[in-house]
């Protein structure tokens, strides 16, 4: 529950504005593991503690495993009691810091032909529990503090609006996991009704958009959401974006060896996207099955040569994990590779939904 729904909930018991925060923030902001975690919450009244313990849930996901990349990213697979498994990555940034990278469905209904998630198919939404729940587990055993989240692991964020924006409300809640908006960042393959949507509502949370071509033709044979909602109509709301946000508006590109890295597909992204202020962040494809390869330094630097017509900011974005199976697009809940890491001394026990 957001801190204003959990507000109503317990109205009719009448407990203090103070009260209501104090029992929120035990949840989220101190991960309470158990109903038996409020019951030393201060300042709340009897009365009130005793009706949350009575009639409150506090479901968890399980923890299959943790594994740990030989560049430091670490991949959890979670059971969830409703069904499905779904991963998380734990990014380290600079030596002092983590971004989680959490997934928002169990598979992905969008497709994208270079992403292991997208041949999953799509099973289920997750709620909004389960989403925090990834970050809460990996929280409770990090090393360093969180500092920001991004919606880029499995499952199409615009999709799932509802939960997701819901789970980003207590994420930046200060009473909540206190993780800036602006650290948390929800990536859309280009679901152009979810992109207006999230505009119009004005929401503080930043958006990136998967690109990868802007050859209409090209796009829809990697992108198939590009069949759907074609590029002219994505430009169109990504520059609605960048106007409402008063920024430039980050395009993920995935760049793949000999398909969409020549002198043609950067003229393509300049005539697309001439006067929409952007950034492109340059991920190098990860396929396991072989299929798609990463450009090799020479293909890269030459192509990086021609993205200097867009007259915008271009940067490489580092993609980890990848012998793990937690870099950009390789997320399937799959076991393999680097390091298992065992479970902490002490571990949340795992409970089903009542």
């Amino acid at each position: 529950m957001e801190l204003a729904e959990l507000s109503r909930a317990l109205a009719p018991l009448g407990p203090t504005p103070l009260a209501v925060r104090k029992l929120f923030a035990r949840v989220h902001a101190h991960g309470a593991e158990t109903l038996d975690d409020l019951r030393a919450t201060e300042q709340v009244p009897r009365a009130v503690r005793d009706h949350v313990l009575a009639h409150a849930r506090l479901h968890s996901l399980s923890v299959v495993e943790r594994r740990r990349a030989d560049d430091g990213f670490v991949k959890y697979l979670f059971q969830s009691p409703l069904g499905g498994r779904v991963e998380a990555v734990r990014i380290p940034l600079f030596d002092t810091k983590y971004v989680v990278c959490v997934s928002s469905q169990v598979g992905c209904a969008l497709a994208c032909d270079f992403c292991a998630t997208g041949r999953m198919g799509f099973r289920r939404n997750l709620s909004t529990w389960e989403i925090l729940d990834q970050v809460r587990l990996i929280r409770a055993e990090a090393d360093r503090r969180l500092s920001g989240v991004v919606f880029m692991g499995m499952g199409e964020p615009l999709l799932n609006p509802t939960e997701v924006l819901r789970a980003a409300r207590v994420l930046s809640h200060p009473a909540g996991y206190a993780i800036s908006a602006r650290a948390i960042t929800l990536s859309t393959a280009g679901w152009v009704p979810g992109i207006d949507r999230y505009v119009r509502e004005g929401h503080p949370y930043r958006l990136a958009f998967s690109i990868t071509s802007a050859i209409p033709e090209k796009r829809a044979r990697l992108m198939p959401v590009e069949r759907t909602h074609p590029l002219p109509e994505l430009v169109r709301a990504i520059a609605g974006y960048a106007r409402a946000r008063r920024e430039r508006a980050m395009l993920a590109y995935v760049c793949i060896r000999g398909v969409n890295m020549g002198r043609e597909d950067a003229e393509a992204l300049r005539d697309a996207f001439a006067g929409v202020p952007i950034k492109l962040d340059l991920i190098e494809v990860t396929d396991p099955t072989g299929r798609y390869q990463p450009p090799d330094a020479r293909e890269l630097a030459e192509f990086r040569d021609q993205l200097q017509i867009l007259g915008a900011p271009v940067v490489r974005r580092y993609s980890g994990g990848k012998d793990i199976g937690a870099a950009c697009g390789t997320l399937e809940a799959s076991s393999y590779g680097g390091t298992l890491i065992p479970p902490p001394a002490r571990f949340p026990q795992v409970r089903a939904p009542g």
